[in-house]
């Protein structure tokens, strides 16, 4: 795996698990495995995270390279796509479907006890506060960085330190790619980070209701992406609109990777 150096043989997971698609890198485990994995690390271990990437971050990735370590270096990189997962079905390749909100609500049901002590770096300060009321038995410290964190240095530090200076077991990075994957990679080269870093965008927010998920029937026929653009089309629909043009084009390049080798 890229950047295991920065981790113990015993601390990184096996690397033949994971393939590059679409330019991107993703992990071929199950979601129980991934909360097993999650479960089974030591509040001291030394600092990894989780990236979920989408068809969003798979185009960005692919126009500013310079991106790259951000997901190269993660301890793991799930699929967070059924459009992705169903194009690599198409070449053959399994990507389990773990989505950050379904990992988020699966470690706050089942892995996450009363008394723990949880880092929240978030969008803004009532999803802080409704986490303090929907778990009164953990204790959350939160940081609501500026909107510009990923272009900014300092502030970009300031996430960094924080976590650091909280030392919980999880830290929850939910502001958006890719500036909770920036703010993650660089904890990654901080000696004395620990935890287990988690890049789940607006999952935080799914979790406390303030935004809705699709219904499940959505979500299994691969279309949550058409209630999310429903629900904020303003917000939204420049992004799906032109990420659908570059996601055949990268589809379309790898299948001629795959099947004429001699065109690479």
């Amino acid at each position: 795996m890229a950047g295991s150096a920065l981790l113990s043989p015993v601390e990184v997971y096996d690397a033949r698990r994971r393939h590059y698609f679409l330019g991107a890198p993703f992990d071929c485990i199950a979601k129980k495995t991934v909360v097993d994995l999650v479960n089974n690390c030591g509040s001291d271990a030394r600092f990894r995270y989780v990236v979920t990437p989408n068809v969003d971050h798979v185009v960005r990735l692919n126009k500013n390279t310079m991106l790259a370590p951000c997901y190269d270096h993660a301890w793991l990189s799930l699929c967070d796509s059924q459009p992705i997962a169903r194009l690599a079905k198409i070449l053959s390749l399994d990507l389990p479907l773990v989505t950050g909100s379904d990992l988020t609500a699966v470690l706050f049901s089942s892995v996450i006890q009363n008394g723990d002590r949880i880092t929240l770096i978030a969008a803004n300060a009532t999803i802080v506060r409704a986490l303090e009321l929907a778990y009164p038995g953990v204790c959350f410290r939160g940081l609501v960085p500026p909107d510009a964190v990923g272009s900014d240095p300092a502030a970009l530090e300031d996430c960094v330190d924080f976590a650091i200076r909280e030392g919980a077991r999880f830290i929850f990075i939910a502001i958006g790619s890719p500036q909770s994957e920036k703010i993650a990679h660089a904890m990654l080269t901080h000696p004395e980070a620990q935890g287990i870093g988690f890049c789940v965008g607006a999952s935080l927010e799914f979790l406390i209701g303030s935004k809705k998920r699709a219904p499940a029937w959505m979500r299994r026929a691969g279309i949550e992406w058409l209630h999310r653009l429903a629900s904020d089309p303003k917000r939204l629909w420049r992004r799906y609109v032109f990420a659908i043009v570059p996601l055949i084009r990268l589809f379309a390049g790898e299948v001629a990777r795959r099947h004429y080798p001699r065109l690479r």
